[in-house]
């Protein structure tokens, strides 16, 4: 898709594009453009949870019932994942989408999103977890194309972060 469609169009795309229905979330506003495209479009089942671990759960489930779907989160809700991700994901081989919107970097004020920024890329290498870290418009296609077909191929999950650089980040208070 040319680099002029917002990150978030061309995710809904290629979402579509691999039948990926289900889109869990914890509500976040970085996030907020991908979540009311997905609310606004009949293909999509979507819905927010209280938490990651929940959202992580319905989504292996959904799987193991023959629908694909992704969770939707902030770095700090990534912290409550790798337990379920080393408990439920990986030895059950569920090809479990996960996008985060990454916080904790350029100009962060929150210590907390700090430190699991961090952490988060560590941690999806010692779960030897797929991850990618985009940047540019015109490459979410490309890597959200690839990445999810490799994750029902090989039947392991696929961590996406999405970079301020991408997003925008979350606007901050003077």
């Amino acid at each position: 898709m040319p680099e002029s469609v917002p990150w978030h169009q061309t995710a809904v795309a290629v979402l579509k594009r691999h039948d990926v229905r289900l889109v869990t979330y914890v509500p976040d506003n970085v996030l907020r453009p991908l979540i009311e495209a997905v609310h606004a479009d009949p293909f999509f089942t979507a819905f927010a949870t209280t938490r990651e671990e929940e959202a992580l759960g319905i989504v292996a489930g959904a799987w193991m019932g023959g629908t694909r779907g992704i969770l939707l989160m902030q770095t700090s809700g990534f912290a409550t994942l790798p337990n379920v991700i080393a408990s439920l994901a990986v030895p059950f081989q569920i090809p479990v989408l996960m996008m985060v919107s990454e916080r904790g970097t350029l100009g962060e004020f929150n210590l907390g999103q700090a430190l699991v920024a961090k952490t988060m890329r560590p941690v999806l290498d010692s779960l030897a977890l797929e991850h990618h870290t985009l940047t540019r418009a015109d490459e979410v296609e490309f890597v959200l194309d690839r990445s999810i077909r490799q994750a029902v191929a090989t039947q392991a999950p696929v961590c996406f972060i999405l970079s301020p650089l991408l997003t925008g980040g979350k606007v901050f208070a003077a």
